[in-house]
């Protein structure tokens, strides 16, 4: 069941010939305006919390720097790596309407050693496995080995190695409720933003080439 709740973004979002190809080629919840408003789905008992305020910020602030080199100004996609891998954290946002649809994503092994569910650091280094945090042009859709894909180019100096490490948008077996009722978490990637295969259609099509997708905790 849908619910949603206004919200404003007083900003639109608007490297080089990769950058150039790339911008010229489930139920929807809102996104709270407090770290205390909780979303609860009617009919389910369940609760899920929205983006961090504060993060919400910094996306804000990341789409005003990259203006310039994003085509899509109606979306953004923010992956929340304050939360838990249990939670839906990444989030594709209407700017249009304020409406955001929330999925499940995995984190690199490097940023949780332990596979505790939760991401404990980021890092840059080609071999660490471990999530970027940063900007994100979204590129284009290709089909690779775990299927339906959509290739990511860094934009930010602690991403600025997506594209080498092959960090990408992708789905994967890891990713399911089915592991997150028997361990309380889902399985983690090698860095890429991987995602359940039965959520990958609607993602891939909500997160188009051209837009921005934002990573970070805080």
């Amino acid at each position: 069941m849908s619910i949603f709740v206004p919200y404003l973004f007083g900003m639109q979002i608007g490297r080089r010939q990769f950058i150039h190809s790339a911008i010229m080629g489930a139920s929807l919840l809102a996104v709270p305006s407090r770290a205390s408003d909780i979303l609860f789905v009617p009919g389910t008992g369940h609760a899920i919390a929205g983006p961090s305020p504060l993060l919400l910020e910094k996306a804000k602030a990341a789409l005003a720097s990259h203006a310039s080199h994003i085509r899509n100004h109606d979306l953004l996609a923010i992956a929340d790596f304050s939360k838990p891998s249990r939670d839906p954290r990444f989030y594709v946002v209407d700017l249009r309407n304020g409406q955001s649809t929330p999925y499940l994503v995995a984190h690199g092994k490097g940023s949780d050693p332990n596979h505790s569910g939760w991401v404990h650091n980021f890092s840059n280094v080609n071999g660490s496995e471990a999530t970027s945090a940063g900007s994100y042009l979204v590129g284009e859709t290709y089909i690779g080995q775990h299927g339906g894909s959509r290739r990511l180019v860094g934009l930010d100096p602690e991403n600025d190695q997506a594209e080498a490490r092959a960090i990408v948008i992708h789905p994967a077996w890891y990713v399911n409720q089915s592991l997150i009722q028997d361990q309380g978490k889902i399985g983690r990637s090698q860095g890429c933003f991987a995602f359940a295969k039965e959520d990958i259609n609607a993602v891939l099509e909500r997160v188009p080439a051209g837009c921005l997708l934002y990573a970070d905790k805080v």
